[in-house]
């Protein structure tokens, strides 16, 4: 998921946030088309728009567009007004109080208030949520007790004063506090509608109210197709162009190219060999993002506990073929968990500082005796595990490649893939029913720790069940002890990094850059490397 930079920390956090195509000024009407319609393809369905669970990048793009928080984080990730008029922060750092807009209102005409947020968050930290995004709180007053059930969700370090001033207060610094409100995690919800709504909340179009430049139409929890509709309640629907997106869900690239061809899409993701013969193009374009692609071991099985084994499988992959052969379009082999040019301190990219031997490298060799004395170890001769994934063209082309490159490294593996739908990979990965699955994270926002927090051992997003008493260690001190020194908590995280590497925590495959095709005539949408994606407020279609 999954996000952006801005931070006055000292430590040069850049994320590389980029506009698609040469966007012009979208302030003058004279230069849009007369139908302002967007047609916009997906490579896998819709989970969920319930902002307290959901967990995925499809998920966060559609609550972008459709819900806004205290800030919006723009072009190159700088923070933007969103319902925010005014902030004001306290000389120690620990409290924010905000100023919110008194124009905007929910799409059923609710008024959105101060209350709206304070009944958002304390939904995300109660433990009855189960929300795997309540870790973002950290730092945040009482969060982290609440989420452990000894403290009640009242206590927690936000309030209303009056309908539109809202004081937030913090247990520590938070370099990326402001980044973090331009998250959809942070965005507030209309506690009627959500109570009204129960279980069904968010499950599909007509149980939800929005308060963004959009609403959405036409979604009923499973079909591959929905809209947005610019919302006439939101404060700055002047400023938003489209009077309408259309979304589908087409696994194949070949589908939706053929439909990007016939006019029929504006958008389209590319397979690698699209991609060799669509370069240099008009319209075509390579998506840069802080995500990397990963290989999760379920550790509450004692073959994949075993850490000798998880080496030799990581040893048995070659990187660079995966990159390279597999994927294209500019695809980088993986230094560590951490995607390069997220963050830098010194002028030094962290995935280079982090970067080991271990945990990234092939070595047949190394593999070869790495598994005979883990299978040993286990009372093993053979292993036989079934690698997971998601079921759309990539992801097959993903599977089907690890698995040959593991069974020809390592004979005496034996690899079965099931490829899935997004959704229940997800699901699958959440309870833990898995041998080995092909996982993959999106910074929320540039700093290494959106990463790293990942695979402390009680995150909720540590599916594999992981667990390391130093690496623990050091991700606390990089939030706590050391937060307020850049140098010191840059060393914390890079050490953590290596750990995870050389113990085959999990084993880093790939930073994915996706090449695809954008009808020229798009302009202002805006792509971030970390964070939500896609952002369509200031998109339009100009004249040809």
């Amino acid at each position: 998921m999954k996000f952006k930079k801005v931070i006055a920390t000292g430590v040069s956090l850049v994320a590389l946030g980029l506009a698609l195509t040469a966007c012009g000024s979208n302030s003058s009407k004279s230069g849009l088309a007369d139908k302002q319609v967007l047609n916009w393809s997906y490579a896998s369905e819709l989970p969920s728009m319930d902002l307290s669970t959901a967990t995925d990048t499809i998920s966060f793009d559609q609550l972008n567009s459709t819900m806004e928080g205290i800030y919006r984080i723009g072009k190159n990730s700088k923070v933007e007004p969103g319902l925010a008029t005014k902030t004001e922060v306290s000389k120690d750092g620990l409290t924010y109080t905000f100023t919110l807009r008194k124009n905007d209102k929910w799409s059923n005409g609710d008024p959105v208030t101060a209350q709206d947020f304070v009944y958002s968050w304390r939904r995300t930290v109660d433990p009855k949520t189960g929300s795997q995004y309540a870790y973002l709180f950290d730092g945040i007053a009482n969060a982290n007790d609440i989420i452990a059930g000894k403290k009640a969700v009242d206590t927690l370090g936000i309030k209303a004063e009056g309908k539109y001033k809202l004081v937030v207060t913090l247990e520590k610094k938070l370099p990326y506090f402001k980044l973090l409100m331009g998250f959809p995690v942070f965005f507030p919800q209309n506690q009627n509608v959500v109570e009204k709504y129960g279980k069904k909340y968010g499950t599909a179009a007509k149980y939800l109210v929005y308060n963004g430049p959009f609403k959405m139409e036409g979604w009923s929890g499973s079909n591959l197709s929905w809209k947005l509709v610019k919302n006439k309640n939101y404060w700055d629907k002047k400023d938003v162009k489209l009077s309408q997106i259309n979304f589908s869900v087409n696994k194949s690239t070949t589908t939706s190219y053929n439909l990007y061809q016939s006019k029929k899409l504006d958008y389209t993701p590319l397979s690698t060999e699209q991609a060799k013969q669509l370069k240099g193009k008009d319209g075509y374009q390579v998506l840069k993002e802080a995500r990397t692609n990963y290989l999760e071991f379920n550790e509450t099985n004692k073959v994949f506990a075993n850490k000798k084994i998880r080496q030799a499988l990581s040893y048995a992959v070659n990187r660079q073929v995966l990159a390279d052969k597999v994927l294209g379009a500019g695809t980088l082999p993986s230094l560590g968990i951490v995607s390069r040019d997220l963050a830098f301190n010194k002028g030094k990219d962290f995935a280079v500082a982090a970067k080991t031997t271990a945990g990234v490298t092939y070595n047949k060799a190394k593999a070869q005796k790495l598994l005979k004395e883990g299978l040993a170890e286990v009372g093993q001769s053979k292993l036989s595990f079934t690698l997971l994934g998601d079921d759309t063209d990539v992801s097959k082309q993903v599977t089907e490649s690890l698995q040959s490159q593991i069974q020809q490294t390592l004979p005496d593996v034996d690899v079965s893939v099931s490829n899935v739908p997004f959704k229940t990979r997800l699901q699958r990965s959440e309870d833990g029913d898995f041998d080995v699955v092909v996982s993959a994270w999106g910074a929320d926002f540039a700093d290494p720790i959106s990463f790293l927090d990942l695979f402390t051992s009680d995150n909720s997003y540590n599916n594999g069940k992981w667990k390391n008493a130093e690496y623990d260690k050091l991700i606390t001190a990089s939030k706590t002890t050391d937060a307020g020194n850049v140098d010191k908590r840059w060393d914390d995280m890079v050490k953590a990094s290596k750990i995870l590497s050389e113990d085959q925590g999990v084993a880093p495959l790939y930073q994915l850059n996706v090449a695809y095709m954008l009808n020229p005539s798009v302009k202002g949408v805006i792509q971030n490397t970390a964070g939500v994606t896609w952002s369509f407020k200031d998109a339009y279609i100009a004249n040809k």
